[in-house]
């Protein structure tokens, strides 16, 4: 699980360099929650692309979450990339004004989704990408949002696990702040990552990594020491939230079909 955090960082800024350049871009827009995964993703692009060359929307929900604001403004000053504050409370309160809902999910949902809606309308307005912050573990267990956070153009941080992107946080010099958070993914007050899934990310992470990277058959898994409801429910995870890392299933017709044999190598012109 141990990764080399500068090789790490060479090889993820080239990344972000080159992706863009394929679709002839130049800049990169980041949604800024004040987390750990969005300020490293703002480290890695303002290193990658240059500070004037990205934009950090800072997206609240009323004034519930003022901790994270302030960290999130603190990144974009301290790096000197270009950031904007949005509330997104009059558009989520609008919607749920007509269809009332007392559901913490269906609501943080619809948050998360207005927040990516803005930063898709800003991608445009700036000609910037969207680079997306959900990491390897979020992906594998489906923690986010489909159409939400998920979304993005690119995605620097998704091969690497939440223990992975702290250690390279670390390197970075991200914040002490921000690296002692406890991760939330902003959905309501007090709502923290480990406590909704009921497991430690460094836990969860091991358990992935055995499962997914060493491909290990579960009861190995569970004879290194961890619980059979531990693997279990990780296992789960993993299979409930499939249709999240895949782009929807087309009805094959003809004889070439997108997803299926039509893979158009987007830089074979280059």
């Amino acid at each position: 699980m141990k990764i080399n955090p500068p090789f790490v960082e060479k090889v993820l800024c080239a990344f972000i360099k080159e992706e863009l350049s394929k679709f002839h871009y130049s800049r990169g827009i980041i949604g800024l929650s004040g987390g750990l995964d969005s300020s490293v993703c703002a480290f890695l692009a303002a290193k990658a692309l240059g500070p004037k060359n990205v934009i950090g929307l800072i997206l609240p929900y009323k004034k519930t979450f003022r901790e994270d604001v302030r960290d999130a403004r603190s990144v974009a000053r301290r790096l000197g990339i270009r950031s904007r504050l949005i509330d997104i409370s009059p558009m989520v309160d609008t919607y749920f004004s007509r269809f009332p809902a007392r559901d913490k999910i269906r609501i943080g949902n619809k948050m998360a989704r207005e927040r990516m809606s803005i930063l898709y309308d800003f991608s445009a307005k700036e000609k910037a990408l969207i680079l997306g912050t959900s990491n390897k573990t979020e992906l594998l267990i489906g923690y986010g949002t489909i159409h939400g956070d998920t979304a993005c153009a690119i995605n620097p941080l998704g091969d690497l696990y939440k223990t992975q992107v702290r250690e390279l946080a670390a390197h970075l010099g991200v914040p002490e702040r921000i690296l002692a958070k406890k991760p939330t993914a902003g959905l309501w007050p007090g709502q923290t990552d480990e406590g909704e899934i009921g497991l430690s990310y460094e836990e969860i992470d091991q358990i992935l990594f055995q499962l997914v990277d060493d491909r290990q058959p579960p009861e190995a898994v569970i004879a290194a020491g961890f619980s059979r409801e531990s693997v279990e429910k990780i296992l789960s995870l993993i299979r409930n939230s499939e249709f999240k890392r895949k782009m929807p299933p087309i009805a094959k017709i003809s004889s070439r079909t997108i997803g299926h044999d039509f893979l158009y190598p987007y830089d074979r012109n280059r």
